[in-house]
This record gives structure tokens, C-alpha cells and sequence, in this order.
């Protein structure tokens, strides 16, 4: 046979080879696409287009066990109160054995999740109306806790989910500030950091394809409240160029800096320039940092005719003179009149519990301002 025949069939034959190879690579598309499918078909999607399943509503009509906030007005009396329709939200149940939690008909798709959340935040949470507020947050909390167990359950994922967390952790922020002073009978403090935690890496997670409005802010948040963390620090030092430079996060990371560094005044200077969320989420680290600074004045300023005045120290603790005085005195330093004198050996720390979380108006309250809770949570201060 000829050379110029052998070329030829070797050319067909590999024409024919390379073709093989093309209808391999379609057969996989379809099979991956098959049971990409098959996948989406297996995840339940729910058809309640309401805020509470009629099935429900009815059970707990006739167990009476309708939240007071759910009733309707004029059957509060009545042998079996009746639910109002407009305010009844599906609460939270643990997955039980033999219980089907995957029902389309008991499960909200992400637009009636979405419009739960937003009545959560605007009718309940935001009425001046429904008091004492601790009670506002159990019935609130309970709720999204619920919306985040439907949204886990279809496997709700993109922009879709964050616009939802971002309002639970948004209100689970304020929470954690507004009800710091409460006893732990009507408000624990470490639950509700364990949903806050959980609802905030899931948002992050969420930030992690495409670009999303309020990533910085979140990332920022993240890093305030989890102060000296080497897991949030390290998240946001991946942050894309852009993210890293906007304002938010470079004060968080120049505020996350000093409380590495040991340095409570320079920390307690930067808390000063956050805005009203940011400020609720370093709350819980300024007792610590307040501390750290009396710690560290006890030893630089230890002297027998030393004497600093207490109003410059109220103003580096960011506190009234009378609340300066008395975190002096737990700690064992001595204020004489309008001075404090420190000294190494008379500072102790107070017993764990004596000293209680309390609200700071210098370095949270005011910055509010008129803002309404609704316009907090939903992200429009």
C-alpha cells in the first residue's frame, strides 16, 4: 500500500477516534445533567403561600397553643381563641421520627419567607405596642429560627437566602446589645450567640459566588463581633482588593488590630467611629477591654503621689464619671473625690458575675439617633 494510502487511513481512523471522544464527553454532559435533575426533582419545594400552613393553624387552635401575638382580636375570651390569619407564623419544631417535615404544603417557598421575615421585623419586633420586649424576642427568635430551618430544608441558597439572613443576623445583633442587662431567666445570651454565629457564616457563605450589596457590612460585622478570632480575621484578609479597602472593613480590621495588640484605649478610640450595628456587635468586648485599660493604668500609673483625674479617665472609658467611679472601685482602685489613685498591688478582679453586662449610651445608644428598628434591621439607617 501506498504511503499516500497508509495517510489516509491513519487520518480517518483518527477522525473517527476523535468523534468517540466527542460522544463520550456528551454522553457524561447528559448523565451529569440527568442527575443534576434528579437532584433538584429530590429537593422538596414548598407550595404554603401563606405565613403559617392551614394545617397549622388548625392544630394549634384546637391545642390551644396560639402565641398571644397571633389571636384575634375579640376570641381572646373565648373557650378556643381563634387565630388571625394575618399574624400567625409557623413555628419551630424539632425533626422527630416518623415526622414528615419535608411536606410541600407545610413548607414556605423563599417569596413567603422573605415577606415572614419582613412582618416579623415590622409588626412585631418594631411595635411599640407589644411589651415587655423580652417576649417580643422569644416569639420573634422562635419564628426565624423556623424560616431558617424551611430554607434548610429546600436547600435555599444565593441571593435568595441572603437577603433573609441578612435581616436574622441584623436583629439577632440587636438583640444581643438591647437585652445585654436582662437575667438569664428571660434572655440567655449564649443561644442566641449560637444562632447568631450559625446565620452569619452561612451569610458569608453565601457572599462567597458573585458580588452582593451588603458583603462589606456583613464582613465587617463579622470581625467586630468576633473580636481577636484568627478564623474572621483570616476571612476577611481573603476578601477580594475591593471588599478589604471599603471603609467598614478596614476600620473592623484596624479595630481588631488594637484589641490584638493589647491596647483597650486605642480600641475604645476606633469604637467611637462605628455606626449603630457595628457598635452593637463590639458591645459585648468593651467590659473586657475597660478592664484590660484599668489593668494596664494600675501599672503605669502606680505611684504613692500619683493621681489621674476621673473625668479623663471617663472619657477613656467612654462612661459618665458615676459609672467610671464604680468600675474603679470593683476592681479595687480607689477613688478619692475627683481623682483616681492606682496602684499595682490594690487591683483585683471582681468575682465572675459580679459584674454584669451593661448598655453603653456614650458608645452605642446615641448613635441611633431617630432611626426606627425596622430601618436598622432591614439595613435603610
Amino acid at each position: 500500500m501506498s504511503r499516500k494510502a497508509n495517510y489516509r487511513i491513519g487520518s480517518h481512523s483518527r477522525k473517527r477516534g476523535g468523534g468517540g471522544q466527542g460522544r463520550g464527553r456528551e454522553w457524561r454532559q447528559e448523565q451529569y445533567e440527568e442527575e443534576q435533575n434528579r437532584a433538584e426533582e429530590s429537593e422538596p419545594r414548598g407550595t404554603c403561600m401563606s405565613m403559617c400552613p392551614l394545617r397549622e393553624v388548625r392544630e394549634r387552635e384546637v391545642q390551644k397553643l396560639l402565641h398571644r401575638f397571633e389571636i384575634l382580636p375579640g376570641t381572646e375570651g373565648e373557650r378556643m381563641p381563634k387565630a388571625d390569619p394575618s399574624r400567625t407564623v409557623k413555628e419551630y419544631s424539632r425533626p422527630a421520627a416518623g415526622k414528615d417535615s419535608t411536606r410541600p404544603s407545610d413548607l414556605r417557598p423563599p417569596s413567603v419567607l422573605f415577606k415572614t421575615v419582613g412582618f416579623l421585623i415590622d409588626d412585631i419586633a418594631a411595635s411599640p405596642s407589644l411589651q415587655p420586649w423580652t417576649e417580643v424576642y422569644d416569639f420573634v427568635f422562635d419564628r426565624l429560627r423556623c424560616v431558617r430551618q424551611d430554607m434548610v430544608i429546600q436547600r435555599v441558597s444565593g441571593p435568595e437566602a441572603a437577603a433573609v439572613l441578612e435581616r436574622v443576623v441584623r436583629f439577632l445583633l440587636y438583640a444581643s446589645y438591647r437585652l445585654c442587662e436582662e437575667p438569664l431567666r428571660l434572655y440567655d445570651p449564649r443561644i442566641n450567640d449560637t444562632h447568631l454565629q450559625e446565620s452569619l457564616s452561612w451569610l458569608l457563605d453565601c457572599y462567597s459566588t458573585g458580588e452582593h450589596r451588603h458583603q462589606e457590612e456583613f464582613q465587617a460585622l463579622s470581625l467586630l463581633y468576633n473580636l481577636g478570632s484568627a478564623h474572621a480575621l483570616q476571612r476577611a484578609l481573603e476578601l477580594p482588593e475591593r471588599a478589604r479597602a471599603s471603609p467598614a472593613v478596614r476600620l473592623a480590621l484596624a479595630v481588631n488590630r488594637a484589641h490584638l495588640e493589647r491596647n483597650p484605649v486605642r480600641v475604645l478610640r476606633l469604637a467611637r467611629r462605628l455606626d449603630f450595628l457595628q457598635s452593637c456587635a463590639a458591645h459585648r468586648h468593651l467590659g473586657p477591654c475597660r478592664r484590660d485599660l484599668l489593668l494596664l493604668y494600675s501599672h503605669g500609673h502606680s505611684g504613692r503621689n500619683c493621681r489621674f483625674p476621673l473625668q479623663r479617665l471617663a472619657r477613656l472609658l467612654a462612661l459618665d464619671a458615676a459609672p467610671a467611679a464604680r468600675l474603679c472601685r470593683a476592681h479595687g482602685v480607689l477613688v478619692n473625690g475627683d481623682w483616681v489613685v492606682f496602684a499595682k498591688a490594690s487591683y483585683a478582679e471582681p468575682p465572675p458575675g459580679d459584674l454584669r453586662s451593661t448598655r453603653s449610651p456614650e458608645l452605642v445608644d446615641k448613635k441611633r439617633g431617630d432611626a426606627s428598628l425596622s430601618a436598622v434591621i432591614h439595613g435603610c439607617a
